[in-house]
């Protein structure tokens, strides 16, 4: 509502004539409300509730004043009127994410439908203007193949399969919007953490083929190339001679008679 809105407020009645009628209202102190008082062609005076400082249903959703009528007579005589003001809500909040960026670790092998985290927003206002659905924003299409949002609760979980070697982070944007049609945007922070679910690849380059008999000790016969798509520990490889099995074919000289 806007500041100098004005309520019409009901007159008092007074069986007396003359002087000894109402002549003039007042109101209890109050930081939003003052009293105009308006007089009728018949002489009859009516007053109005005037609002000069703008309502906050947040911090206050009701008021509470008293309105007094006086009469001119001698002595004074006055009554009162109890006025109760209730502040209906207006949209005028947006919803707020708990966090301004969520972030959050899991491993690649992560069964599908888990609980990766949930996001939560909270809107000041009430009823439908409270009411907040969730949804992706400025999201990558592979992100939402592999995540998906409830609208209600704002749980995200995975629906795809997450692969460390594939991506190793996603970044979600996430929309907050209330009933009104306010909103919010935060975003979601996911980096997948490594497993071991890939075994070395071993190759061999530079095989010398056939190898010389006579070829002395340190001669190099063939490169072995080892290589893990894992990292960290996992990404690590130990060579072990003792588990490997080396096939040098060579010629056998002819023997003459």
């Amino acid at each position: 509502v806007g500041q100098s809105t004005r309520f019409q407020l009901e007159s008092a009645q007074d069986p007396d004539t003359g002087i000894n009628s109402v002549q003039s209202y007042q109101i209890s102190k109050n930081p939003h409300f003052t009293l105009a008082v308006k007089e009728s062609p018949d002489g009859n005076k009516y007053p109005e509730l005037v609002l000069e400082k703008s309502l906050d249903r947040e911090k206050q959703n009701s008021h509470h004043l008293i309105l007094t009528a006086v009469d001119g007579g001698d002595p004074v005589r006055s009554g009162t009127a109890q006025i109760r003001v209730n502040v209906t809500d207006a949209n005028d909040n947006p919803p707020e994410f708990t966090q301004e960026i969520y972030k959050v670790s899991v491993r690649e092998n992560l069964p599908r439908g888990s609980l990766v985290l949930q996001v939560k927003a909270a809107d000041k206002d009430e009823g439908l203007n409270a009411q907040i659905t969730y949804s992706f924003s400025n999201t990558p299409e592979n992100a939402r193949k592999v995540f998906h949002l409830d609208p209600e609760n704002g749980r995200i979980t995975n629906t795809g399969n997450l692969d460390f070697e594939d991506t190793h982070k996603y970044v979600l944007g996430v929309e907050a919007r209330d009933g009104g049609g306010q909103s919010t945007h935060s975003k979601v922070q996911i980096t997948i953490l490594d497993e071991n679910d890939n075994a070395p690849e071993v190759t061999f380059t530079s095989v010398s083929n056939p190898v010389a008999e006579d070829s002395v000790p340190g001669t190099v016969i063939a490169l072995i190339k080892v290589r893990d798509q894992d990292t960290g520990e996992n990404g690590e490889v130990t060579y072990l001679t003792e588990t490997c099995i080396f096939v040098i074919l060579f010629k056998l000289p002819i023997l003459n008679n």
